[in-house]
């Protein structure tokens, strides 16, 4: 049998809060009747033991008027006393009537023997001529005494039957608090449970959508977002992956742009390249010194606009995954100068000085995307050094470790652009002052060719005035592309 709960996440809440109040307003009620049941109680007892002894001391001046008034009839012998006497006596069976109604057994047992006592002295004093000799006086002396001793246990009795019920009010008094204690302690984890139950029902479809904003924000679209809860949320899950859909088709139609228009550029700009190639060999003929110069800016340029395409090209592949790691065993040095080569021309015009320190080491790794890291690098060192800066390339192995360090003498980074200068297609603030321009994703594909190896990059801050990166990545990959031992590093400390 499914579980039936409320289908909304305002439905749910309140089913929620209701469930929480319920306990309480459990432990309300009963704690409402247990005090109404001690107080009415309390009352009651209040009630007869006022009244008891009340009626106990009207007992004891009865007893004493009718006494008196005994006395005085057998002295004066006036039928009015008589009359008088029979008036209290209905005042005193009255009396003890009264305290007859709540009586325990053993008291109206008492009370029973005060009422024959009584209707003997009754009888006595209407049936017999009043008389003066002591041996009369004696006799009611006597009954008037024993009715006194009788009346004196009643209320020693309805004491003691106060002081029981006061005793047996406390005991439930007790009884009442400890049930009370027991029944709350029931209930806190009754409502824990509830508390734990209801926040699982609605912060698990809440930490989905929150898993899933922080994924679509950062850039991960990959996963299939769902969320299992009450129905709005469930609708707003839909949502997010309706929205997660869209940029996964945004992101597919923009590397296919990327693709088909870094293709169709390779074309011509390979006939460039091709004829400026021929143009420098003399092909056509001997070049004077300004045509010669005028080619070579046109080969250099052209080097320049092929590595962005490539880098367009990397990046559309490396963002449909379709292209992985080649592996292979070269020297760093050679790929360094290469690079230093291709970037002559940029370097001459920019009057830009380089501090090389590389270390010859042998590596396995994907030659072409080791080339493509240093060239970004270089590039952007480039594009922020001043005029007469200098450039430092660093290459040393720390630990069985590749570690490059690329830094210039430019602005920097400041501290609110570090997080967006590897993604893709960003310029800093700085990039806009320059001559140099780029395409804005070199180092988005820094990083992701240096993550492809197994290693990190990141930006170091001190050393130089400018912006410093280093990459710290595995001298060997395994033969699938995935980092490994590699062979042993030939190392040799050099300044080129």
């Amino acid at each position: 049998m499914q579980w039936v709960r409320p289908k909304s996440l305002s439905g749910l809440m309140l089913f929620g809060l209701m469930l929480l109040a319920l306990p309480l307003l459990v432990a309300i009620i009963t704690a409402a009747l247990q005090i109404r049941t001690l107080t009415t109680t309390g009352q009651r007892i209040v009630i007869e033991g006022v009244t008891a002894a009340r009626a106990s001391q009207q007992l004891f001046s009865e007893i004493a008027s009718l006494e008196r008034t005994a006395r005085l009839y057998d002295v004066l012998n006036d039928s009015k006393l008589l009359e008088s006497y029979e008036q209290e006596d209905q005042l005193f069976s009255a009396t003890r009537a009264k305290l007859y109604i709540n009586a325990t057994p053993n008291t109206r047992h008492t009370l029973d023997q005060v009422s024959a006592v009584q209707r003997s002295i009754r009888t006595a004093m209407l049936t017999t001529p009043a008389s003066t000799s002591a041996a009369d006086q004696a006799a009611l002396t006597n009954q008037f005494q024993t009715l006194s001793s009788l009346v004196d246990r009643v209320a020693q009795q309805s004491n003691q039957q106060i002081d029981a019920e006061v005793a047996a009010l406390r005991h439930q008094t007790d009884h009442a608090r400890a049930r009370l204690f027991w029944e709350t302690a029931g209930l806190l984890p009754v409502t824990l449970i509830e508390i734990i139950m209801l926040t699982l029902v609605v912060g698990r479809p809440l930490r989905q959508i929150d898993r899933a904003i922080n994924e679509i924000g950062h850039g991960s679209i990959s996963h299939p977002i769902t969320v299992k809860g009450p129905h709005d949320l469930e609708r707003l899950g839909a949502q997010l992956e309706w929205l997660r859909l869209r940029l996964v088709e945004v992101a597919q139609e923009r590397n296919r742009f990327l693709r088909h228009m870094s293709h169709e550029l390779k074309t011509p700009l390979a006939n460039i390249r091709e004829g400026t190639e021929l143009l420098m060999d003399g092909a056509v003929g001997e070049l004077d010194p300004a045509q010669r110069e005028v080619t070579a800016i046109l080969r250099d340029n052209g080097i320049k606009l092929q590595r962005m395409i490539e880098n367009l090209l990397s990046f559309s592949a490396w963002q449909t995954s379709s292209v992985g790691i080649e592996s292979s065993e070269f020297r760093l040095r050679p790929v360094v100068k290469q690079v230093l080569e291709n970037q002559q021309l940029t370097l001459l015009s920019q009057r830009v000085r380089l501090d090389v320190q590389v270390q010859d080491v042998t590596l396995v790794a994907d030659r072409g995307k080791i080339r493509l890291i240093l060239e970004n690098l270089v590039s952007n060192a480039v594009k922020y050094s001043p005029k007469g800066g200098t450039i430092h390339i660093k290459a040393a192995t720390d630990a069985g470790s590749l570690v490059i360090d690329v830094a210039d003498n430019g602005p920097g980074i400041s501290k609110d652009e570090r997080d967006h200068v590897f993604e893709a297609f960003y310029t800093g603030r700085a990039a806009k002052s320059t001559a140099v321009k780029g395409t804005g994703i070199g180092l988005s594909v820094v990083l992701e060719f240096v993550a492809a190896h197994g290693g990190t990059v990141e930006i170091v801050d001190g050393e130089y005035p400018g912006a410093h990166f280093r990459i710290r990545m595995p001298i060997g990959l395994a033969r699938d592309g995935q980092p490994g031992e590699g062979p042993q590093p030939r190392t040799e400390a050099h300044a080129a």
